[in-house]
């Protein structure tokens, strides 16, 4: 089970209220830390000791997020050590594994989790731990006197992971000592039973604290830009089973990415329905031409289960020349398409509990000259994205946006001519690792979809994202490519592609 301790006041942010309260990227830091861990397979129970007088702010949050594994949320004492001694007497039995974890480090990820839970198969105590870049030195009376090796230096993070019967004996014999303190938890158990090895895990350097307000802004920054990879592949007969039966819906579809979703979803039993402008005339900033796609699809199978919008333009021209068409034409298919899509699709997917596909670019962490307009819409995709997963998580709907590096598309080989295929990733590979998303339960992430080189080959090759379905649906034909690439009367290139181009 995993202890989350978020009895802090939030003295050094200055706040008014506890920081674990405080809303970063949109939602309190409390809730972003919950969530790791109830999406976390490695937890069963979550226990929640939060600030005296807030509990019912916690409760609020569990509840409006809908976490199942949130069992109890209790006061917490004055110090670390006492909301830790709490906990103990609340939780059991003696041989349950429990992580204690900082509300305030919302950054921590699946990964440590389970390296935490792992570990405590071999060992009763477990500590998380990163390098030390900086140098560290000891000060006396504002005076150096040492100066200790880095390569033996490590900062402490959390969670701290515990055979329960261990730690609870720590703090008994802590409980006698008139002069006990403590930091942390695993300082408890290296000082009253010294016998017992603490073994270290790796964390990582995005598993911050957020106690200063710059860390505040760090932890936005990092929310904001922050990415993941894709879900793990699922099997041919897994996704077979997923998706026998369902409807999926794509904007975007005549070829590059849109055309490989499709195509894949349909060999594995998806009933497909691909909508383009050159193929259907369907024309995404075009609220009347999204709303008929979507009835269509619907009065034809009486469900839709996920929707995807893989339409965009890219113009690469710098925004003081830039003529009021190719704007509005940037501003319309890239943002409010999508947006016309999310809004009429919404009705739909909250009957199937669905979800909703969409497309950013690598473009959207910074912009760049010759690219404003497009890094800008795409850098507003995954503000929508993150919008709309929480405004529609109480429907049940999923929201998640993928982020391909430069991909191998018949727009990108009009727009930038022939480029060497092993510094490209396959569209199929970006199709294939969409659908995995859509069959994943995660939702108001930004996934990348990368090149992998495999060691020793040359040239390098991308790695398949879903190696099951790969060998089950053979090497699939790439979508023709059928003109939607035009040039405008100043000889700028007018491209529309199923792509977002990293």
């Amino acid at each position: 089970m995993a202890v989350i301790l978020a009895g802090g006041t939030g003295a050094r942010v200055g706040l008014r209220v506890p920081k674990q309260l405080l809303k970063v990227a949109g939602k309190p830091l409390l809730e972003h830390t919950l969530d790791v861990f109830e999406t976390s397979p490695d937890i069963d129970e979550i226990l929640v000791m939060m600030a005296p007088g807030w509990t019912e702010d916690a409760e609020k949050i569990v509840r409006n997020a809908g976490f199942r594994k949130v069992t109890r949320i209790l006061e917490g004492g004055a110090t670390r050590n006492d909301t830790t001694r709490l906990a103990l007497e609340a939780i059991g039995p003696d041989d349950a594994k429990v992580l204690f974890h900082d509300a305030v480090r919302p950054l921590v990820d699946h990964r440590i989790i389970a390296d935490c839970v792992r570990a405590l198969d071999h060992f009763d105590a477990v500590d998380v731990a990163i390098p030390s870049a900086d140098t560290i030195i000891v000060v006396d009376d504002g005076l150096i006197t040492d100066i200790p090796g880095r390569d033996r230096l490590r900062r402490g993070q959390t969670p701290q992971a515990f055979r329960l019967s261990t730690i609870r004996r720590a703090y008994e014999l802590a409980a006698k000592d008139p002069h006990f303190t403590a930091t942390d938890d695993c300082s408890v158990v290296l000082r009253y039973l010294p016998d017992v090895p603490i073994t270290v895990v790796e964390g990582s350097e995005q598993n911050m604290k957020v106690t200063y307000p710059i860390d505040v802004f760090l932890a936005d920054q990092l929310f904001r830009l922050g990415s993941h990879t894709p879900p793990s592949p699922l099997s041919s007969d897994q996704a077979s089973a997923m998706l026998t039966g369902k409807t999926l819906v794509v904007f975007g579809g005549s070829y590059g990415i849109g055309a490989e979703i499709a195509a894949a979803a349909k060999d594995l039993g998806a009933t497909v329905f691909s909508f383009s402008r050159s193929a259907t005339g369907t024309h995404v900033e075009n609220p009347d031409h999204v709303r008929a796609a979507l009835e269509q699809a619907y009065e034809q199978t009486g469900r839709i289960d996920f929707v995807a919008v893989t339409a965009g333009v890219l113009h690469t021209v710098e925004l003081a020349d830039a003529p009021d068409d190719i704007i509005d034409d940037s501003v319309r298919v890239n943002l409010l398409g999508p947006i016309y899509v999310a809004r009429a699709a919404h009705r739909y997917l909250a009957e199937t509990r669905g979800h909703l596909l969409l497309f950013t670019s690598s473009s959207y962490t910074r912009g760049r000259a010759g690219y404003s307009l497009y890094s800008s819409t795409k850098a507003a995709i995954v503000n929508l994205t993150q919008a709309l997963a929480d405004e529609w998580a109480s429907d049940g709907i999923r929201v998640n946006c993928i982020n391909p590096e430069r991909t191998q598309t018949p727009m990108r080989t009009r727009a930038f001519g022939q480029e060497p295929p092993e510094t490209l990733l396959p569209a199929r590979d970006v199709g294939l690792a969409s659908l995995d998303v859509l069959l994943s339960d995660q939702t108001g992430h930004v996934i990348d979809v990368r090149l992998t080189p495999i060691p020793n080959v040359t040239p390098p090759v991308s790695r398949d994202p879903r190696r099951g379905i790969t060998e089950a649906l053979g090497r699939m034909e790439s979508a023709a490519a059928d003109g939607d690439a035009s040039v405008d009367a100043e000889g700028a290139s007018r491209t529309r592609s199923s792509e977002s181009r990293g």
